[in-house]
């Protein structure tokens, strides 16, 4: 007698593991066994087989937290309502007895450039483009096409063609190839005049509300992608960008996907790095700037002269020192570049001066309780060698410098990694 082990896979995790036992005999025919009726209470029913993947799938189905705070929910809704208002008003006023002066697609405008400004749907170009080119199309197809339906449905299909192709892709722009079909007998007398008016004069009103609203707001509008130059001015990526993930790892992700996504590819740079900062901070703790920072400062008075700045300079061995008051409050940072700026012509002398009259203002700062992890990249990326760290009033306690970040950071260690265990095969 042998056994042989069957494996069936039955596409539930929970019955992945089943096993069928067959016997065969080696020397005689296996012998067909009596059937015999199983009870009704051991009978599988469809509890026991659950459609874990229908449910997966139904679950999408679901609302998802929708990450906006209560301020900025605030702002949407008192953008849409001021951005509406004004664009009716004016446009009846400047339209006169003009009908139809005001359109229904520009309220599903007023969502996106007032809810969600940062969407790539809600830039200035998605709006003026999308909407008058589908204006257009719908207009060509109402005027070519007899049948409502299917000029309505090859308007729309046509119009996401062109919105993707002019890279102005703006959802609501489908409603407005809609209307140009289903408008009426206002819209039909227009014609190619409905391009102009009333969508392109609601639109632009639209999005001149919009532009003074989310700027009031400080919303980045329209939302321009933020460089991130070297500070040395050089061609080589950012420190931070050579190892690890960078922009061009990130696009080649996405187009991969080959999916559109509603968000902007800086953006998303940002969240991921972000995501990372959050990551460092977990591991590292609670390391924070007043646990590596170093407390006996070399200090200059404002007073003082250059010429006795550059020989704490040479002396400590240091790239700068803090300006302070009497009240040791920071007023600024004199380091080897401002001597060397300061420098006499030929004689490469340092000019007479004061520490005040030669130090930058323009400087990074941070508190005793920032975590340290904050200061990694502002080092990294921003090209610093030394922060200063002050109190709520500004009066310098100590220094963070690039050693004692690389020695904090060698003292971590680096985040523990899970090895794999091996397992006795069995």
């Amino acid at each position: 007698m042998y056994h042989v082990m069957i494996y069936l896979r039955t596409g539930f995790p929970e019955h992945d593991a089943k096993a069928i036992q067959v016997r065969h005999c080696a020397h005689s025919p296996a012998q067909p066994k009596e059937k015999r009726p199983m009870p009704p209470s051991q009978a599988p029913s469809l509890a026991d087989f659950p459609p874990a993947r229908a449910r997966a799938w139904l679950r999408a189905f679901a609302p998802t937290p929708i990450a906006a705070g209560r301020r900025e929910r605030v702002k949407s809704c008192l953008g849409a309502l001021v951005g509406l208002l004004l664009t009716e008003w004016i446009s009846r006023h400047l339209l006169g007895g003009f009908n139809p002066w005001f359109i229904a697609p520009m309220g599903a405008s007023a969502v996106l450039l007032f809810a969600v400004p940062a969407s790539p749907l809600a830039q200035p170009w998605s709006i003026i483009g999308g909407n008058l080119v589908a204006a257009l199309i719908g207009v060509a197809c109402a005027r070519w096409i007899p049948e409502p339906g299917l000029a309505a449905s090859v308007a729309v299909a046509l119009a996401i063609v062109a919105m993707f192709q002019l890279r102005c892709v703006h959802p609501p722009s489908g409603a407005v190839a809609i209307t140009a079909v289903f408008g009426g007998h206002a819209v039909t007398q227009l014609g190619f005049g409905f391009v102009v008016m009333p969508v392109a004069v609601n639109s632009m009103l639209l999005l001149l509300v919009a532009l003074l609203f989310n700027n009031l707001m400080r919303r980045r509008y329209p939302h321009r992608p933020v460089e991130h130059a070297n500070p040395h001015r050089t061609a080589d990526p950012l420190p931070s960008e050579r190892v690890g993930f960078n922009r061009s790892d990130l696009d080649e992700v996405l187009k991969a996907r080959g999916e559109f996504l509603d968000i902007e590819e800086d953006d998303l740079e940002d969240i991921l790095v972000a995501a990372q900062l959050r990551a460092y901070r977990r591991h590292f703790g609670d390391v924070r700037c007043v646990d590596i920072m170093s407390r006996d400062v070399v200090t200059v008075q404002p007073g003082q002269s250059a010429l006795e700045a550059r020989a704490l300079l040479f002396k400590h061995g240091i790239q700068a020192l803090p300006v302070v008051d009497a009240q040791r409050r920071l007023l600024g940072m004199l380091g080897l570049a401002d001597l060397l700026a300061a420098r006499n012509g030929a004689e490469g002398q340092v000019r007479a001066g004061t520490a005040k009259d030669l130090m930058h203002t323009s400087m990074a700062t941070a508190r005793a309780e920032q975590p340290m992890v904050e200061l990694a990249r502002a080092f990294s990326n921003g090209g610093l060698h030394q922060v200063p760290v002050v109190d709520a009033q500004r009066r310098l306690l100590g220094i963070v410098t690039q050693s004692d970040l690389i020695a904090a950071l060698l003292e971590q260690g680096p985040p523990p990694k899970v090895e794999p265990t091996a397992q006795p095969a069995g």
